[in-house]
C-alpha cells in the first residue's frame, strides 16, 4: 500500500480557517474590548513599559536636573508658550553641560499604534525644532517616538489622556 502525500489544497483547507480565527479575534479591539481593559491602556499597551522606565540614562551627567516635559493638546504636536520655560532650562542645561539628549515623544491611547507612532514622532520633533530655535546643535539632539506604548497614567478619561500627550527629555551616556 502507497502512502498519499497530502495535496497543497488540503493543506490550505485546514490552514484558512485557523488564518480567519487569528485575524478575526487578533484585530482591533471594539468599544466592549475598550472597556474590559480600561484598566490597561489598550491594546498595544507595553503591559511591562511605564513611563518610569523611559529614562536612558542608568544615571544622569553631573549637573543635570529633571526639566520636566512639554504636553499637547489631543490630535496636536505643536508647541505652546506654556512650554518655553522646560525647553529653555533643557536648552539651558544642553548648552552648559555639553551633553546629548534624546526627546521621546507620546501619545494617549486612541487611534492605531502606527498614527501615535507618527504622532508621537512629530511631537519630539517639535520639541527638537524649538530647542534647535533656541540655540541647541541639532547634532546633540535624538528623537524617539514611542506613541501610546508607554503610558504615563493608565486610564481612559481626559485626566489620562491629557498626561500621556507629551515629550520628555533625558540625557544620552
Amino acid at each position: 500500500m502507497t502512502r498519499r502525500s497530502p495535496s497543497t489544497g488540503s493543506i490550505l483547507f485546514l490552514l484558512i480557517p485557523v488564518a480567519l480565527l487569528m485575524g478575526f479575534f487578533g484585530c482591533a479591539t471594539s468599544s466592549k474590548d475598550d472597556a474590559t481593559s480600561a484598566g490597561t491602556g489598550s491594546e498595544f499597551s507595553d503591559a511591562g513599559a511605564t513611563a518610569s522606565a523611559d529614562s536612558s540614562a542608568a544615571a544622569a551627567p553631573k549637573g543635570w536636573t529633571d526639566p520636566g516635559m512639554v504636553h499637547f493638546s489631543f490630535d496636536r504636536s505643536e508647541i505652546t508658550e506654556a512650554d518655553a520655560p522646560v525647553l529653555k532650562d533643557v536648552a539651558g542645561q544642553v548648552n552648559d553641560l555639553g551633553i546629548k539628549i534624546v526627546i521621546s515623544g507620546y501619545t494617549d491611547n486612541r487611534g492605531t499604534e502606527e498614527y501615535n507612532l507618527a504622532l508621537g514622532e512629530r511631537r519630539a520633533a517639535a520639541a527638537r525644532s524649538y530647542l534647535v530655535n533656541l540655540g541647541v546643535p541639532a547634532n546633540q539632539m535624538t528623537i524617539v517616538s514611542y506613541g501610546e506604548l508607554r503610558p504615563l497614567q493608565r486610564g481612559n478619561n481626559e485626566e489620562a489622556w491629557a498626561m500621556n500627550r507629551r515629550a520628555q527629555f533625558a540625557p544620552l551616556q
